[in-house]
C-alpha cells in the first residue's frame, strides 16, 4: 500500500511500475538494452513517454541489481558508469554546475561536472550561471520579494526566461554531448517557477 507521504503523481509512477514488477530479471535487462538502442544518438526531454517507461525499469533494475548480474548486455557505445555500473545515460539538469550529470539509475552523480570533457565545461558553465538566479526567483525571501516591488511580475518573468534557457539547452546546448556520450537527457520543466514540459519549444 501506498504511504499517505506520497504525493498523487508519486502514487500514479507507482501504479505505472506494477507491469514492470511482473517481468523477471531478463526480460526487463533485455527490454532496457532494446530501449537504449532506441535512445542512442540523441538528445532526449526527460518528459518524453519512452524516457518515462525507461526511469521506471531502471529504478528497477537498480533495486535488483540487474546490470551487474549480467543477465543482459547493453548496446555497446554504453560504457558502465561509474556510481552503479549501469550503463551510462546521464541526465542534463538546471543544477549541472552542483550535481553534473545524473544518472539514469540510481540517481547519484554520474559524471561530476570537473570531469565532463573540457569543451563541454565552458558553454555548461555558462548556461548554469544563467539559469541559476532566474529560478532563484521562486525561492525569494519576503524582504526579496518585498524588494522587487512586483513579485508575481518578477516570478513571471523569470518563468518565461527560464522556458528560454530550458529551449537552448535541449536545442544548442546538449546536442555536442552527443560527440561524447550516446544519448543525453535534459530536464525540460521547473517545477519551482511553474514551468512544465510543454511549455518548452524547440
Amino acid at each position: 500500500m501506498a504511504g499517505s507521504s506520497e504525493s498523487p503523481l508519486d502514487r500514479l509512477w507507482n501504479e505505472y511500475s506494477v507491469v514492470y514488477r511482473d517481468w523477471d530479471d531478463l526480460t526487463l535487462g533485455r527490454w532496457m538494452a532494446q530501449t537504449l538502442g532506441q535512445l542512442r544518438g540523441r538528445v532526449w526531454r526527460l518528459s518524453h513517454p519512452l524516457l518515462g517507461a525507461y526511469r521506471l525499469t531502471a529504478q528497477l533494475a537498480h533495486e535488483r541489481d540487474v546490470w551487474c548480474k549480467r543477465v543482459a548486455t547493453a548496446p555497446p557505445a554504453y560504457v558502465a558508469s561509474a556510481c552503479c555500473r549501469a550503463p551510462l545515460l546521464p541526465l542534463f539538469t538546471r543544477d549541472i554546475l552542483e550535481t553534473g550529470l545524473v544518472c539514469q539509475h540510481c540517481g547519484d552523480t554520474c559524471i561530476p561536472f570537473e570531469d565532463m570533457p573540457t569543451e563541454l565545461q565552458a558553454p555548461a558553465r555558462a548556461w548554469g550561471e544563467k539559469y541559476a538566479p532566474v529560478h532563484a526567483v521562486a525561492h525569494w525571501d519576503d524582504a526579496q520579494r518585498k524588494r522587487s516591488g512586483d513579485y508575481d511580475k518578477a516570478f513571471e518573468n523569470a518563468a518565461k526566461r527560464a522556458e528560454k534557457l530550458l529551449a537552448e539547452a535541449g536545442a544548442k546546448l546538449l546536442p555536442p554531448f552527443l560527440d561524447h556520450y550516446p544519448a543525453i537527457i535534459w530536464e525540460d520543466q521547473d517545477e519551482c517557477l511553474e514551468v512544465r514540459p510543454e511549455d518548452i519549444e524547440i
